[in-house]
């Protein structure tokens, strides 16, 4: 029986990701093969959409603890770019405020 549309392009859309886990790489080899030969049968069908479920619902759950992980260390950086820009700014007047004072003890040593 030949493959439906739907399930060729699942079969292309996977084939697509570099896959190194040893059931899925069977899986998707069994399909494509099944593909060429029309001999895609309710068991192969359902035995390839089991074996994608299971090994991409493992690939989001990982990819989403990644994200989190990115996410908080995110915030830790942008935390202390805001806490390195207000000491800037501190640092900034501190420099402002000593440069009048030193001015005016340069405007007092030039008078006669």
């Amino acid at each position: 029986m030949a493959a439906d549309a739907a399930l060729t392009q699942l079969v292309a859309r996977v084939g697509a990701f570099h896959i190194t886990h040893r059931a899925m790489v069977r899986a998707q080899r069994a399909i494509e093969a099944a593909i060429r030969t029309d001999a895609v049968d309710e068991a192969a069908r359902a035995a390839y959409v089991a074996e994608v479920q299971r090994y991409f619902a493992g690939f989001d759950a990982e990819a989403r603890t990644h994200l989190r992980d990115v996410d908080r260390r995110l915030e830790r950086a942008n935390q202390v770019h805001f806490n390195l820009a207000a000491e800037r700014g501190v640092a900034v007047k501190r420099i402002e405020a000593t440069q009048a004072v030193l001015a005016a003890v340069a405007a007092l040593e030039a008078r006669p």
